[in-house]
């Protein structure tokens, strides 16, 4: 069983990050009107949060749980929603591969993502 948006590989407690796009989703939602399905999403992670088989695995939402939430409300369509995800983590994947080539002793590229 796998559930979008639930889980993170080095977060194994609530993701932070996780924490501050929900704040942001209610500015968002101030300007863009309220999206319908936040509602939906907010009960989907109290029953996940108390459900024994996530709560074993340590599986809280993660980053993208709502920011599909704020790009939908946004007006994106769902095609864009991948395109969208992986802006922000270009910067990080670029971060990763300068000091890549600044360390003489890697000899390999194996991204993680």
């Amino acid at each position: 069983v796998r559930l979008m948006g639930f889980g993170h590989r080095v977060y194994k407690n609530y993701d932070p990050r996780a924490r501050i796009v929900r704040k942001l989703a209610d500015d968002v939602f101030s300007v863009t009107g309220k999206e319908p399905m936040i509602e939906i999403a907010e009960e989907l992670e109290k029953i996940a949060l108390s459900d024994p088989f996530f709560v074993k695995r340590k599986l809280y939402p993660n980053v993208d749980f709502y920011s599909g939430l704020i790009y939908k409300a946004m007006g994106f369509p769902t095609d864009f929603f991948t395109v969208l995800f992986t802006i922000p983590r270009t910067a990080g994947w670029l971060s990763h591969w300068n000091e890549f080539l600044d360390d003489p002793e890697n000899v390999i590229v194996r991204p993680r993502q």
